[in-house]
């Protein structure tokens, strides 16, 4: 029974991994907005966000991946220097001033293009196995695609009110994204959109980095490292030497440091390349959005905002197009997971022998055969390792 369990929990552990990153996002996106909103910049809520992560991860990585550690080499470093580019600088400043112009719930749903242009990119690099007439890959785009309409369908699509228990009779802050300025609206979405292609690219990175560096620790904690250093030097060059944006009291700013550095740098940096190593980048990003629901869920229930029949039904889209992703990926796992190959679990040969008894005389018996057991285990090709007596060992059929 306990190994069963343990099966059972081996199989759903990556599911759980990924559903955990999701939350971690969501509460990463309400307290950046608020440290964003009392002033903080962007550019060093990005810097003390990877320094928290590299003081928390560092320490394992030095114990943990000692005997997995690979040798540095020129083309690992010019990998990793090239990763903490793509998301720790790039793609999380361009989010960051993307939600500055918009709101966290729009930048949220922006990011829902994330799926599809990892499955792109895999597609493209031969990361992910795509066969127009396999079902399973059918259900991966179907999948994607039906992700991706279904954020939007949240996103773009209100309808009537649905009201539930827990929202009657209490005035939930309803976020108006009628005040915003168009042109901030624009300039934030294309911010946004760049910030996800270079996302998409850190996760294919990633994914081919992990095949000759396999230390997902050490490697969170370089590119926590390098990703700091790199985005001190940007803080200062747009700053211009304000030294006043980079001082922290006991509030939200502090707060979205730590959380933001711990759960959304340190840990998903780790989590994710674990997952990779058996799944690939395009399992990890089609969870991403299962983001908004859980905003929307977690809106309703600590904020009281309204639940509306639009999002309701996006929710419902994104839960099936999880489902065919997750199901066509499965399939792909079990099959890359076969021990055996064709080859090996072909039917084996069987011989019609003759044998002579005692006296000389042949006795041909036509119900008796030989099989041929070769590569089934032992040696010399029979399954006990050895033959007996001289005899080959035949089964009567």
């Amino acid at each position: 029974m306990n190994i069963q369990a343990h099966s059972t929990f081996e199989r759903i552990k990556p599911f759980l991994a990924v559903i955990f990153l999701q939350f971690g996002f969501a509460g990463m996106d309400v307290l950046s907005k608020a440290a964003l909103n009392q002033g903080m910049s962007n550019y060093v809520l990005v810097v003390y966000r990877h320094i928290v992560a590299f003081v928390v991860i560092a320490p394992f990585a030095v114990f943990l991946d000692k005997k997995v550690r690979p040798k540095m080499t020129l083309a690992i470093f010019t990998k990793l220097i090239v990763l903490s580019l793509l998301e720790p600088v790039i793609d999380q400043n361009l989010y960051f001033l993307g939600m500055k112009y918009t709101t966290a719930t729009f930048a949220a749903a922006m990011t829902n293009i994330l799926p599809a242009l990892t499955f792109i990119m895999a597609c493209i690099l031969r990361l992910e196995v795509l066969r127009f007439k396999s079902i399973r890959s059918q259900a991966k785009v179907v999948g994607t695609i039906a992700t991706v309409a279904g954020a939007m369908v949240i996103t773009l699509v209100k309808g009537p009110i649905i009201e539930l228990m827990w929202t009657k009779g209490r005035s939930g802050h309803q976020q108006q994204s009628s005040g915003a300025n168009l042109q901030h609206s624009i300039k934030g979405s294309i911010m946004i959109t760049i910030g996800c292609c270079s996302w998409a690219c850190f996760m294919i990175l990633q994914a081919i980095t992990l095949k000759t560096y396999p230390a997902e620790l050490s490697l969170t904690a370089w590119i926590c490292l390098l990703g700091s250093l790199e985005g001190t030097v940007v803080a200062l060059v747009i700053e211009k030497g304000n030294t006043a944006i980079w001082s922290l009291n006991w509030d939200v700013k502090l707060l979205a440091a730590l959380y933001s550095g711990v759960i959304c740098s340190g840990l998903t940096y780790y989590i994710q390349g674990v997952i990779m190593k058996d799944r690939g980048p395009v399992f990890v990003t089609a969870f991403s959005p299962l983001c908004m629901v859980i905003v929307a869920v977690m809106g309703s229930f600590v904020l009281a905002e309204q639940m509306y029949l639009g999002r309701i039904l996006g929710a419902i889209i994104i839960v099936v197009g999880l489902y065919l992703v997750v199901w066509g990926k499965s399939k792909d796992y079990k099959l890359s997971s076969t021990p055996y190959t064709k080859e090996q679990t072909a039917v084996p040969e069987k011989k019609i022998i003759i044998n002579a008894d005692s006296s000389g005389k042949e006795n041909f018996n036509p119900e008796v055969v030989a099989i041929d057991v070769s590569g089934y285990g032992g040696e010399n090709g029979n399954t006990d390792g050895h033959e007996r007596d001289g005899q080959r060992n035949l089964i009567s059929v």
